[in-house]
């Protein structure tokens, strides 16, 4: 063994039996893999922390032998509930990239399980258009083909991000073709805007962070952000802890229930997070999508059933694990500064990324160390 393996290795022991006293949590049955009810958790105040419970040490140490070669800032498992590994800074806050789109369709569930918002209400329908206008075809575009980046839309975004092959515009079928477009993303928040009457930062705080208790979450750092000249719809951009993004991944691994309360509606988690866009179609090779929500469809072991994944760019993911009552959280942050001036189109610097690809296999790593 090597000096560094040796340091990895006492590093992740001593976290392992580290012993920091428990906080309050809320006991609720939940199905185990073989459908017999556990006894699982939800935080309190703060997270239960049982560093390494259900996971062997050397699983652990291999999953960090990896993280420490990577810009990783932060990590976190939660399992049962229960903080099971950290690595790095979890109550740094920063920006979350394209992981705010999973969060915005876990927005949307309760607005379209009470009939406030229409699936199927067409742009046209909705009044969504441009100042050059929208094509007629484009305006037969539904707000559930935006949800699966489908849309047939493909008006200049008004944020960076975009996929750069995109088809002639009315050269698509809305609902027919996937194409990774913000402006797809872009109006459902718009659309939610004007269907629910609440600006997306205010229902986040109200219906999201509220019932969940999150810990760092600022309303003055959400924001709006992009380019002004290209389109009237704008990006709303949110800034999280990873300590906070685990708390909206639990909720969704336990099927939208938080303690005895329904958060976000049972029926919206299986739809929205089911794979309505198969890998091949979403050319992002071993990931599907669902409702704004990435589906890992290559990885089949049992552990793996009904997994989904909120992913933004430079390394900014959510995997919820509901087979196991696990979710994995992991940040590349960058700084506000940053964020705000790629935004704005003002750099295309990109710092070094951890890749979809790489974090999963840190993820299977961990998957693998469930004892």
């Amino acid at each position: 063994m090597t000096t560094s393996n040796h340091m990895t290795r006492r590093r992740v022991t001593q976290a392992l039996a580290l012993a920091i006293p428990a906080v309050a949590v809320s006991p609720v049955p939940v199905l185990a893999q073989g459908g017999a009810p556990t006894a699982a958790m939800f935080p309190g105040a703060d997270w239960d922390i049982a560093l390494g419970a259900g996971f062997r040490p050397t699983g652990l140490e291999a999953a960090e032998a990896k993280l420490v070669t990577m810009p990783t800032t932060a990590l976190m498992v939660v399992t049962s509930g229960r903080l099971a590994y950290r690595y790095g800074d979890i109550a740094q806050v920063s920006y979350l990239a394209s992981a705010r789109k999973s969060i915005l369709s876990m927005l949307y569930g309760k607005y379209v399980a009470n009939g406030t918002i229409n699936l199927d209400a067409t742009m046209g329908d909705l009044g969504i258009d441009e100042d050059d206008g929208l094509l007629p075809i484009e305006k037969t575009a539904r707000v559930r083909d935006l949800l699966i980046a489908s849309s047939g839309v493909y008006h200049a975004a008004g944020s960076p991000g975009d996929s750069p092959d995109k088809p002639e515009r009315g050269g698509k079928q809305p609902g027919s073709y996937f194409l990774y477009n913000n402006w797809d993303f872009n109006v459902l928040g718009a659309v939610f805007e004007k269907q629910t009457g609440k600006s997306v930062f205010n229902a986040l705080a109200e219906d999201l962070a509220k019932p969940l208790a999150l810990q760092d979450f600022d309303p003055k750092r959400q924001r709006m952000m992009g380019y002004q000249n290209q389109s009237r719809y704008l990006a709303y951009h949110l800034f999280l802890s990873a300590r906070d993004m685990a708390r909206l991944g639990l909720v969704m691994a336990r099927g939208g229930r938080w303690n005895n309360k329904q958060i976000v509606p049972a029926d919206w988690v299986k739809e929205s997070t089911r794979q309505h866009v198969p890998a091949s179609a979403a050319g992002r090779g071993e990931l599907g999508y669902g409702y704004l929500w990435w589906i890992p469809a290559t990885r089949t072991g049992p552990e793996w059933a009904g997994a989904f994944m909120a992913s933004g760019q430079f390394g900014q993911y959510i995997l919820a694990l509901p087979a196991i009552d696990t979710v994995i959280v992991h940040r590349r942050a960058v700084t506000d500064e940053f964020a705000i001036a790629r935004n704005l189109g003002k750099t295309q610097f990109t710092p070094q990324p951890v890749t979809a690809s790489e974090f999963l296999k840190v993820a299977d790593v961990i998957v693998a160390a469930r004892a």
